[in-house]
């Protein structure tokens, strides 16, 4: 067998995409599923950018561009975020990449040292810690808390600069995936006033930027001075149904839009030039159908809301953002003794021969999501409702968990969840 690498070894995968894998498989295999575990879209890519990808395979843009990005996406995405966020970008402020994963890494890469200490707020997203892992960098996880609606505290910014040894970053996202928790301004506003002064330096997270369901998105880069620590990243994904297109941006210092463009051309050498035509069209054009999506993942936040709510066992907090919902399971995974994800697989492979949902238990996102789930609303809403009522229908069939729990012992609850 060949030899790996420590790294490669102990590699942590997002386990959204390993149940999806799952979830497609039972289909292949006749099973009905709605699948609510993937953060994808399930409306077409907005109708310019589709347009301008077909064009620009018409017209041959098929070869090498440069390695920071079509210079006419560059100055497109630095109008864009003057004109939606506040604050003030040039061109040269914007190093295009494929999605916000990579530029983690680029971030990682570009900024911390081996033994760095990198504050995440968790629940998180799964490759936070694997791309710092890639630096021997250390996470320091503070926990998100459904009583302060899920956003990052300034208490745990300060007490993060004043005991770690080597404070070097932060790992912001917000509209935050998975719980829906939104910063607010004077959160970020009270994280800057800690952060200014400081060598600390701000991955802020922003592919849900557009789906803030009161009021409006805030960047920590509109404060004043944080253009000099912040590396906020966008994507195409969500806002306009564009994730398999992989193309994204970052907005950042020069430095460090240099730097980034050298990890780029010695690793993906470009982003492909016929997603970024897309995704300049999409900025220049296509706000209309994007805001049209916006207002439908809203309503299907709501209506998954409505429904997880009237299930015993579930207690659910409506999300300030994104298409997700967080609800606490400590209750129903108490009463039948199976902790969050496996109640979650349960839900796909267990509970029905014929129909199952997909879902992700809170855990895929860290100890601290122990004992939640977390659904998407990339389905139509007839699904939804579908979900729902099979969801009501499956908790109650006690010997089917039974049976599953035999089977899968790895997904007993050992002691039951707090509920303090």
């Amino acid at each position: 067998m060949p030899r790996l690498s420590a790294l490669a070894e102990n590699l942590t995968a997002e386990t959204a995409f390993t149940v999806l894998a799952l979830a497609r498989k039972l289909k292949a295999l006749g099973k009905e599923i709605v699948e609510l575990e993937i953060g994808d879209s399930p409306f077409p890519s907005t109708p310019h950018a589709k347009g301008a990808g077909i064009q620009a395979i018409e017209e041959n843009q098929s070869g090498y561009c440069p390695s920071l990005g079509l210079p006419r996406l560059r100055e497109a995405a630095a109008t864009f975020v003057a004109a939606e966020f506040g604050y003030p970008a040039r061109p040269e402020n914007i190093v295009v990449a494929s999605g916000a994963k990579p530029l983690e890494q680029y971030f990682a890469e570009a900024l911390l040292e081996p033994g760095d200490g990198v504050l995440i707020f968790s629940p998180h997203f799964p490759t936070y810690i694997p791309n710092l892992e890639r630096r021997q960098a250390r996470a320091v996880l503070a926990p998100l808390k459904v009583e302060h609606a899920f956003r990052p505290r300034v208490e745990d910014v300060r007490r993060f600069l004043a005991t770690d040894p080597r404070p070097r970053a932060i790992f912001l996202n917000s509209p935050h995936n998975p719980t829906g928790g939104v910063a607010t301004r004077e959160d970020l506003a009270a994280i800057a006033d800690l952060v200014r002064g400081t060598d600390l330096m701000i991955f802020s997270d922003e592919p849900y930027c557009h789906m803030v369901w009161a009021g409006r998105h805030a960047s920590i880069l509109a404060e004043p001075g944080m253009l000099e620590h912040t590396v906020a990243a966008y994507t195409f994904s969500k806002s306009y149904s564009m994730s398999g297109w992989r193309i994204g941006f970052a907005v950042a210092h020069t430095e460090v839009v240099e730097s980034i463009g050298k990890l780029i051309n010695t690793t993906a050498s470009c982003s492909p030039p016929l997603a970024q035509w897309a995704a300049q069209a999409a900025l220049e054009h296509d706000a209309a159908t994007r805001d049209d999506y916006m207002d439908r993942f809203r309503r299907k936040v709501e209506r998954l809301c409505a429904g997880l709510t009237g299930i015993d066992g579930l207690r659910v907090a409506r999300p300030a953002g994104t298409f997700y919902v967080f609800p606490d399971a400590r209750p129903a995974c108490n009463r039948l003794g199976i902790s969050s994800h496996g109640l979650a697989l349960y839900l796909l492979e267990g509970a029905d021969d014929d129909f199952g949902v997909a879902c992700l238990g809170g855990e895929c996102f860290g100890e601290a999501g122990r004992g939640f789930l977390r659904f998407s609303c990339a389905e139509p809403d007839e699904r939804i409702d579908q979900a729902i009522n099979f969801i009501t229908s499956a908790l109650g069939r006690n010997d089917r968990i039974e049976r599953y729990l035999k089977a899968n012992p790895q997904y007993v609850l050992p002691l039951p969840y707090d509920l303090a």
